[in-house]
This record gives C-alpha cells, structure tokens and sequence, in this order.
C-alpha cells in the first residue's frame, strides 16, 4: 500500500513579481428581475440607486447600488436573451455570498423576517462579533455582521 504525502509542493500558476496597482471598485451580480432586485436592495437592505440604465451592446439593463458611509458598489445586471451575456439564470450559487455590516444584528434580522425576508441562518457569535444569513429575491446569501 503507497502512503499519501500529507504536504505537496502546489506548482506556480503565475510568476507573481511585484503586484499591480489594482483597486476594487464594485461587484456585478446577475438578477431575474431588475424591479424586484431594486426594491430588495433599496427598501430592505436601505441601499441607494446611483444609477440606472440600459445597455443597447449588451442587450442588458444595470443598476448600481451604494450603501451609506460606504464607497463600494453593487451592480445589478440583467441581459434579454440573445444578449452575448445571456445565460439561463442559477440560482445564485455560483456567487459565495455578499456582507454588510448592521449597527443591531438581533433587531435588523427581526425587522426583516417582519418584511417577509428569508433568514437562512439565524444570527449566532464568533469571537468579537455576531452574524446571521438572509437570502436577496435572486438566491443570493447576504451575510449580516455586526462588529
């Protein structure tokens, strides 16, 4: 019987050098439905609509989100089929999750089982801080933290 290395050397993927002056400006989501996905993120979750628009290349609508005190976005996207973007729509998995962070995790998640929002996991502590999952229109999990 051969034994299994319990450490291996993981080959390069990339001559790493120095790393490049990268800034994260947002993250893109797809949506099923714009409407509904505004009203989530804007009446329950209290984020602003920066922007809307259609996109005639890509035969798509997007949104942009932002959050107050926050200068990180969040892009809805949503393509018509026979859009180049076009895909039949997963059920949100194919995203981990996204965070935002509450001043009362307890009563915001009783506030939103109260507007009907799905809690996935009930809030629970870790170290100095407390968290709970909730679930957007799309299937997408929201984690709630509080610091």
């Amino acid at each position: 019987m051969q034994s299994i290395p319990i450490h291996y050397e993981r080959p390069a993927l990339f001559d790493l050098g120095e790393p490049l002056p990268f800034r994260f400006v947002y993250t893109g989501i797809r949506v099923r439905d714009m409407d509904e996905s505004i009203r989530f993120y804007t009446q329950v979750l209290g984020m602003t609509l920066v922007e809307r628009m259609m996109t005639a290349p890509t035969k798509g609508e997007v949104a942009t989100l932002r959050s107050p005190g926050s200068e990180q976005e969040l892009e809805l996207n949503f393509y018509e089929e026979g859009s180049p973007f076009w895909a039949p729509y997963s059920n949100g998995e194919d995203l981990d999750h996204l965070a935002f962070e509450v001043e009362n995790l307890v009563a915001t998640v009783g506030d939103l089982r109260r507007k009907g929002v799905e809690i996935i996991v009930e809030p629970y502590s870790i170290g100095d801080w407390s968290e709970s999952y909730i679930r957007d229109p799309n299937g997408i999990w929201i984690e709630l933290l509080d610091k």
